[in-house]
């Protein structure tokens, strides 16, 4: 039996997504055969990550600056807004280099069985963004789950005012799938093949 440390330091590894109780008793097992070198990196990493993380006010980022290296980007089209429903979606399109324009996180999706409402969400301030002029294109890039596409019909309809071009992702994604989930082929194909809502 390990120590209550070293328990401890399985268990938070644990919950981690991906990492059930054995593959974080091997990775702990691991850290500690390298706990001079690979242990303390992962230590300094955590705790410069702990120090120095903040969201970005302009679009719900996480970044160690504000505004985000993505807000901050000269080279991004700032015609073109993204919005997803979270950070790893962001990411994941991101990291498929496809999309050149900004983003806008929205902290979650419409539940009614889990009580978020629009004022939960940060759709006020993409209506802001998009009244503020200058965006021709809001890209809704939610989640192909119910709560997904009700959050995306919800804010189509109040973009309806603005004199922007609406259009999602394609309905290529997997039923029930999540962005975070999908390789860069599936994204890159729902990129190219956005269409307008309605």
């Amino acid at each position: 039996m390990a120590s209550q440390e070293i328990e401890a330091l399985a268990g938070a590894l644990a919950r981690l997504p991906g990492l059930g109780p054995r593959s974080a008793r091997r990775a702990v097992l691991w850290l500690i055969k390298r706990r001079e070198t690979a242990l303390v990196q992962l230590l300094d990493a955590l705790e410069n990550v702990r120090v120095s993380l903040v969201e970005c006010r302009t679009c719900g980022n996480v970044d160690t600056q504000d505004p985000c290296g993505i807000c901050a980007d000269p080279r991004r089209d700032s015609r073109q807004l993204c919005v997803v429903e979270d950070v790893a979606d962001l990411w994941a399109l991101d990291r498929a280099r496809l999309f050149t324009g900004h983003y806008h996180v929205l902290g979650g999706r419409l539940s009614a069985l889990d009580g978020v409402r629009p004022e939960d969400l940060s759709i006020g301030k993409l209506i802001e963004r998009v009244a503020a002029g200058g965006i021709d294109e809001v890209v809704l890039a939610m989640n192909a789950t119910l709560e997904g596409q009700t959050t995306a019909h919800y804010i189509a309809d109040r973009l309806e005012a603005y004199p922007v071009r609406i259009t999602q992702l394609a309905h290529g994604l997997p039923v029930g799938g999540e962005l975070d989930y999908l390789d860069e082929g599936t994204l890159a194909q729902a990129l190219r093949a956005r269409r307008p809502v309605g």
